[in-house]
């Protein structure tokens, strides 16, 4: 009898041992818009507090090389949810409501991936990739969706818009619920502590399965709104007030895993989808050390703030310094719950060896890419170098009195680069041009470089890419 009890106790052990190790994830990615790389958390102190973000870096992990693969909404948000370069999946710029494309349904979204596993998902926030119906997240994997389809300035309003003509271009905003309208021009004020408040509830509903949450926040982008609760509290004027808002939001997040007991089970996500929109001037956030922002590939416009977050699997208060991408996110989560990779190409890679912090994991990528301006190849980082390939941008790096203010628009300035070389290792701020320095250094990223116009093309070479597969599109 006390060996079969023995026995039986071990055999329940390895039962339990099995079912833990078998145990999925949860997934929550919180994903800022245009803030910029010096906003949150301990990468600066601007005259506001984010003890939150703080203490999401204490503990877990900073990326202090983390990129996407375009300077702006629509295409970087493609990036994500893709797991490839926007330009793979054609969608380039901020698409406008009135726009009849998005992501392509066959493209694989992180909750199609998921749902493979069983997971419950849900998304509130801005989506972006399609308004129009068959595109909208209710029908690419997410069972719950609450948010605005697109930006919060695409209104006809003119306290929402600085752009001139709004009115005629841009229709009244809507907040969707699934896919019908429940409000429109709903007040921006509130979206914040209503977006965070949905994601409170859908964690607490699935605590006890595995779930995916993508909490994508209209903040920091133009125009600016506060709740009342923080409205005045910092010492930065309504920016700091709205970093403010946005910090107690992944607060609430961060208190409601640890609360129902499911944090030593959940990776947290944190980025931006590209940095600050410095034509804004005081209602803009700011790039930190970086150069430029919003709208160009220098480093201000597509190196961005990443933390991770998973206590026992992610080694607490560390830093990464190596290269990576939104693109790796969507084949990281396939590495983490075991799920299908979809069929066709995808650019991202692993990089959970990374997030583990295994002694000597490197970037798995040879280089990465920086498209822009209708499928421009502008950029591309490889180590310690980065490439700019000779292009226009719209600069931004504007004196003060000629950025706009309080929430007037400033103007912008057309700039031409040439071939240009910078070392990101001791000039981060691309300061110095050491292209005449290192000609071979140049011929090297430029063979990458032609390979990857073969695949993906390049409009400023004129070349048509072979890998490009079409966006989605509503009639």
């Amino acid at each position: 009898m006390n060996r079969f009890l023995i026995l039986l106790g071990v055999l329940l052990l390895q039962s339990t041992l099995i079912r833990a190790a078998e145990k999925l994830p949860n997934i929550v990615i919180i994903f800022m818009d245009d803030m910029g790389f010096g906003d949150p958390g301990d990468y600066a102190k601007r005259g506001y507090e984010t003890p939150n973000m703080d203490r999401f870096a204490k503990e877990g992990m900073k990326f202090t090389n983390f990129y996407v693969s375009q300077p702006v909404c629509s295409a970087s948000r493609a990036a994500l949810m893709s797991g490839c370069y926007s330009s793979r999946v054609s969608i380039m710029g901020a698409l406008g409501p009135k726009a009849k494309t998005g992501l392509h349904p066959n493209e694989m979204t992180i909750a199609e991936l998921v749902k493979q596993k069983g997971y419950a998902t849900a998304m509130f926030g801005k989506w972006h990739l399609g308004c129009k119906e068959p595109l909208l997240p209710i029908n690419r994997g997410f069972d719950e969706y609450l948010g605005l389809p697109y930006s919060n300035d695409m209104s006809p309003l003119p306290e929402h818009n600085a752009t001139p003509n709004a009115a005629k271009n841009y229709p009244p905003i809507p907040l969707l619920e699934g896919a019908k309208e429940i409000e429109i021009e709903p007040d921006q004020s509130k979206l914040t502590t209503l977006y965070t408040e949905r994601s409170v509830n859908f964690i607490k509903k699935h605590k006890d399965k595995p779930f995916f949450l993508y909490l994508a926040h209209t903040m920091v982008h133009v125009p600016l709104y506060v709740s009342a609760k923080f409205k005045g509290k910092s010492k930065a004027g309504l920016f700091g007030d709205v970093m403010m808002e946005v910090d107690w939001s992944v607060g609430e997040i961060l208190k409601t895993l640890k609360e129902e007991g499911i944090e030593d089970n959940t990776l947290v996500l944190f980025s931006s989808d590209n940095g600050p929109w410095l034509l804004f001037g005081n209602h803009a956030g700011v790039a930190g050390p970086l150069r430029e922002g919003k709208a160009t590939c220098y480093e201000g416009g597509v190196h961005e703030p990443f933390m991770a977050r998973w206590p026992g699997k992610i080694p607490a208060g560390t830093v990464c310094t190596e290269p990576c991408m939104t693109i790796d996110v969507l084949p990281t989560i396939a590495k983490l719950t075991g799920a299908k990779l979809p069929d066709h190409k995808i650019d991202g890679l692993d990089i959970w060896p990374l997030l583990a912090g295994e002694k000597g994991a490197k970037s798995p990528h040879e280089a990465l890419f920086f498209y822009y301006n209708q499928n421009e190849l502008q950029g591309m980082r490889s180590g310690k170098w980065k490439l700019i390939f000779p292009h226009t941008c719209t600069s931004m790096e504007l004196p003060t009195s000629v950025r706009g203010q309080d929430g007037q628009r400033g103007k912008y300035t057309p700039r031409k680069t040439g071939l240009e070389l910078y070392d990101l290792e001791s000039d981060v701020g691309e300061h110095y041009d050491v292209a005449a320095k290192h000609p071979e250094v140049i011929q090297r990223l430029q063979k990458m470089a032609d390979e990857m116009r073969q695949d993906l093309g390049d409009t400023l070479t004129k070349t048509k890419g072979t890998g490009v597969r079409p966006a989605g599109k509503f009639e």
